[in-house]
């Protein structure tokens, strides 16, 4: 997802680009392109695949993107590929040229980035399954694939902090908090939320509120916190507001103890995850759609959320991570 990602220019996009191809050309592949040996599990070497089948798998360069790649590169290797790991690209806008330009056969991308940031629409879908089908039929023009999405929904969220449940009268969906008494209303955003066209105000508008408004249906200025990127999560656990604004898949949720409200009107964006396939690569290889539907259901909000924990706070390597989970759930086994 781009929304909180640093995006590269078209300078540095095509430097990235060739000097990933430059080393994937030479056969080197960076320190971070490690994975562990695997045997097979549900997933198996694919029956006939030519000696000198090929896959190069690129992600962007952020904790679950890192985590994801790891898992396509296990499964194409299990399926008896010869794998180029260029995950950890810099960059969304890198990634996405690599995809376009054939210089990557496989990436997981968000369907909400596709819609918004690729293919230049102005307002998301929050229904899951039609963002996918517009997205899905919009890049088929791109010369992508796009296979069964994910459960899997990194987009905004609202949290409060668990223990303080009880006391906002059991809240549980964004529709209650307009039910709460006005001083109880007090939000920790980021500045970019605060301003986005699919954030802060336009959240509140959806759900019965006036941003700087006193009355009965008002969340003063007073009672909103912008802080830096980063520090919401703390802020929300320590208690400088009731409700801070988090994405649902990371790993912070869990490790502080923070319950995600439930979206009942439906105002965020989806951003579902899904496998995404060059359509020349799924034309040689369409056995690698059923390789990787069997995994995406498997792929949760709360199963990301662990796995982003194991990375982000317990310190272990995304692709250990990713091998651990894949041995867990019987796609592969250890050799």
């Amino acid at each position: 997802m781009t929304r909180r990602r640093p995006i590269l220019t078209s300078a540095l996009v095509a430097g990235t680009a060739a000097s990933a191809l430059l080393l994937t050309g030479c056969g080197l592949q960076p320190a971070t392109a490690f994975v562990p040996a695997t045997a097979p599990g549900t997933i198996k070497p694919i029956a006939g695949l030519p000696d000198d089948a090929h896959l190069t798998v690129t992600t962007k360069n952020f904790t679950e993107q890192l985590i994801l790649g790891k898992i396509a590169v296990l499964a194409a290797q299990t399926a008896g590929f010869d794998v180029t790991d260029m995950t950890n690209t810099p960059g969304s806008v890198a990634v996405r040229q690599l995809m376009l330009t054939g210089g990557a056969d496989m990436t997981y991308e968000y369907t909400g980035t596709a819609w918004l940031t690729y293919l230049g629409n102005t307002k998301g879908i929050p229904d899951k399954q039609k963002q996918y089908a517009a997205v899905r039929d919009a890049d088929a023009a791109n010369g992508l694939d796009w296979l069964t999405p994910a459960p899997l929904n990194n987009t905004y969220a609202m949290a409060v902090r668990s223990e303080a449940v009880k006391d906002l009268d059991g809240i549980s969906s964004l529709s209650q908090i307009k039910d709460l008494p006005v001083s109880e209303r007090t939000f920790c955003v980021e500045s970019e939320f605060n301003s986005r066209a699919d954030g802060f105000r336009p959240m509140l508008a959806k759900y019965g509120l006036k941003l700087g408004s006193s009355g009965e249906d008002g969340v003063p200025s007073s009672n909103v916190s912008i802080l830096d990127t980063g520090t919401v999560y703390t802020a929300t656990d320590r208690g400088k507001c009731n409700f801070g604004e988090v994405f649902t898949t990371d790993g912070r949720i869990n490790s502080l103890d923070l319950t995600v409200l439930d979206d009942d009107e439906g105002f965020f964006p989806a951003y579902n995850v899904a496998p995404v396939f060059a359509s020349a690569t799924l034309k040689e290889y369409p056995q690698l759609k059923g390789v990787f539907d069997q995994i995406s259901p498997k792929l949760t909000d709360t199963q990301m959320r662990k796995l982003n924990l194991k990375v982000d706070v317990d310190g272990e390597e995304p692709a250990d991570v990713a091998f651990d989970w894949m041995v867990k759930e019987g796609f592969i086994s250890r050799p």
